[in-house]
């Protein structure tokens, strides 16, 4: 097994019709730019009623239509925001929590501490969460955590982190779940290594024709400019 291998997105998850909900963070291949992106998909009715909005740099899951909305505590939450140097991206309301344990001096994993998988038995949907610090010195580094359940009855939490120098070119992705199941089964091993393209529209593009049809739901990436801090961003709903 060629540990080192990196292969395109598509590949990543090719017959797989539901890996859930996603994160890619990396570096495009020519330097210059910190990337990530996030997806959700969605099986229910409730789950697939959505669509991601920015606002000021955040990324917000809402209710496509509202009167269909049910439930909307693990669906309805900040998926990507901004605090100083550090953006962060998350599969649910940890966002906040990182948010608010930076701006209490706490590290990315420290803030994570307070949380554990979802309440969403007996799937017990992992947390999956990244973020890109941004040096002054025109450099970054990137971090993922998943917390996830220790056994099928939820009994005890296991957290893994994962730190990354930034290569030319490459991306680590984790996603929620193995594959479709009921129960659902967990994320498995280390965050997958995927190609990051320079282009945006086309890495845009990779990511949303690979993912499931049936499933897909919406789609975020961002290119942020390493030296200057530029970013472009692009969104694509399947409920326009």
């Amino acid at each position: 097994m060629d540990v080192y291998k990196v292969r395109k997105f598509g590949d990543a998850v090719e017959g797989n019709r539901y890996p859930g909900r996603g994160i890619v963070a990396g570096q495009s291949c020519d330097g210059t730019k910190a990337v990530i992106a996030y997806f959700i998909m969605g099986r229910s009715a409730n789950s697939r009623n959505r669509v991601f909005v920015e606002r000021d740099g955040a990324v917000f899951t809402e209710p496509f239509d509202v009167s269909k909305l049910e439930d909307p505590s693990l669906i309805i939450y900040a998926a990507v925001r901004n605090f100083e140097n550090h953006l962060i991206v998350t599969n649910g309301d940890q966002t906040d929590t990182i948010y608010d344990g930076l701006a209490a001096g706490k590290s990315f994993y420290e803030a994570l501490e307070s949380r554990c998988f979802e309440p969403d038995a007996p799937n017990f949907t992992p947390r999956i969460s990244a973020e890109a610090v941004f040096g002054c010195d025109r450099t970054f580094k990137y971090r993922m955590s998943i917390l996830k359940s220790a056994d099928a009855e939820g009994s005890a939490c296991n957290r893994f982190g994962y730190d990354y120098a930034p290569v030319c070119g490459v991306g680590h992705f984790i996603h929620t779940y193995e594959h479709d199941g009921n129960p659902l089964p967990t994320f498995q091993g280390e965050p997958e290594r995927v190609e990051i393209p320079d282009d945006i529209d086309s890495f845009t593009e990779e990511i949303w024709n690979a993912l499931d049809e049936d499933n897909r739901i919406s789609l975020y990436v961002r290119y942020t400019d390493i030296a200057s801090g530029e970013s472009e961003s692009r969104l694509i709903n399947k409920h326009c």
